[in-house]
């Protein structure tokens, strides 16, 4: 459903620390770094239009207690407790740690406050 999407940050040098590990761990490229951008994953094209891309922009910090909210899927389980564990060691906060939800029974999830303060989820589908 997505093709893109554009966020922001205020402090991009602490995003940067936080979202290269989170992406590593799930297996998304860093295609772009700049004092006021990064972007990750591949951008689409008429080749390639299931491709899905990210860019992080230098801006305002987000209101405290916003609703904003994105997913990256995971392949595996293991993706998701990686990206928590990436997440926290680099300047991410709790926001729920990984486990089965009650959405299906076998969405397993994890939630991470970005050093902003936005609220980012790795989920896998997968039954194991």
């Amino acid at each position: 459903m997505l093709d893109h999407v554009s966020i922001t940050v205020s402090d991009i040098t602490a995003a940067e620390r936080f979202y290269d590990a989170i992406m590593k761990e799930l297996g998304v490229v860093k295609v772009g770094s700049r004092e006021d951008f990064l972007g990750y994953g591949e951008r689409a094209r008429a080749a390639y239009p299931e491709r899905v891309y990210i860019a992080i922009y230098k801006g305002p910090k987000p209101e405290a207690g916003s609703r904003r909210h994105w997913c990256f899927k995971a392949k595996w389980r293991s993706q998701v407790d990686a990206f928590w564990d990436a997440g926290i060691a680099n300047g991410g906060t709790d926001d729920g740690p990984p486990g089965l939800r009650e959405y299906h029974a076998s969405y397993y999830a994890a939630f991470l406050r970005d050093p902003d303060g936005n609220r980012i989820e790795a989920v896998c589908h997968h039954a194991v």
